[in-house]
């Protein structure tokens, strides 16, 4: 056997032997981290506190991230801020609304669909006609839920803000108001203690503009009832033409605002 024969032969001895060591180390690499890993999910099975902790720390990292690449501060959480539903997940009569309403207030049909569905839902309730509720939302505010009048009534119901702030206290408060939700639960409750008082619907409108106890609401409850009378059509699937929406209507007006105050008790 030559020299060179026997120098091939050891190379390739030694490349053996070193592919052996090399498949056994790592083999046995990773099944230690094979162990290791199994270890470390029994860990945080019996330690949810730790498991929670590296949750946080993972998406603490992955915001991070995500806001140096995008250049904005991440809020995953932003989006159950918002008063937004689908107008396709609503039932039939209650979409419609929306649509109609989104149409002829500029307003985009998700937020509208969310208050179309709660007034849905109050109206239940309180035994409301919805559409009553939702007319006086487009008379009040034109579904601004950041108006105010010059008294101070505020939001899509415009509610008098500082004279109800018992009913906005389990709400957190009177800043409350402006979400667009708890401003239209409040409003339907004031509406209803009008309705109430006064022994009609007619009557109770008066009463919630500040009206009660003189003979002209500026037109109000005739705006707030044809209003009705439109969006109840709409509901039950008849055809109405979505003609361009006045300007929010004001509390009656200075005028009225003397008696608006007047009559806080109740609006």
């Amino acid at each position: 056997m030559t020299a060179l024969t026997r120098s091939v032969r050891s190379l390739r001895i030694f490349a053996s032997d070193v592919a052996d060591g090399f498949f056994e180390i790592t083999h046995n690499g990773l099944a230690l981290l094979g162990v290791a890993l199994v270890f470390f999910v029994i860990t945080l099975v019996a330690r949810p506190d730790l498991r929670q902790v590296g949750e946080e720390k993972l998406a603490g990292w992955l915001q991070s991230r995500q806001t140096v690449a995008s250049g904005i501060e991440a809020e995953p959480d932003a989006v159950d801020r918002a008063t937004a539903t689908d107008p396709k997940d609503l039932p039939k009569q209650q979409a419609a609304v929306a649509y109609w309403l989104s149409k002829k207030y500029h307003v985009a049909p998700e937020p509208v669909s969310a208050l179309v569905a709660e007034a849905y839902q109050i109206g239940a309730r309180t035994k409301l006609d919805p559409t009553l509720i939702l007319a006086v939302v487009a008379i009040e505010s034109g579904f601004n839920p950041f108006a105010q009048s010059s008294v101070g009534a505020q939001g899509l119901m415009q509610v008098m803000t500082k004279v109800h702030l018992d009913k906005y206290q389990s709400f957190g408060g009177m800043m409350a108001a402006f979400d667009p939700v708890t401003n239209l639960r409040v409003g339907v409750k004031v509406l209803q203690d009008c309705i109430a008082r006064a022994g009609s619907v007619q009557a109770g409108l008066k009463y919630y503009v500040g009206a009660a106890n003189i003979q002209d609401d500026g037109g109000y409850a005739g705006k707030v009832m044809a209003e009705r009378a439109r969006l109840y059509k709409v509901a039950t699937g008849r055809s109405v033409p979505v003609e361009s929406a006045p300007a929010a209507a004001p509390k009656v007006a200075a005028a009225h605002d003397e008696v608006k105050v007047a009559t806080a008790s109740l609006y």
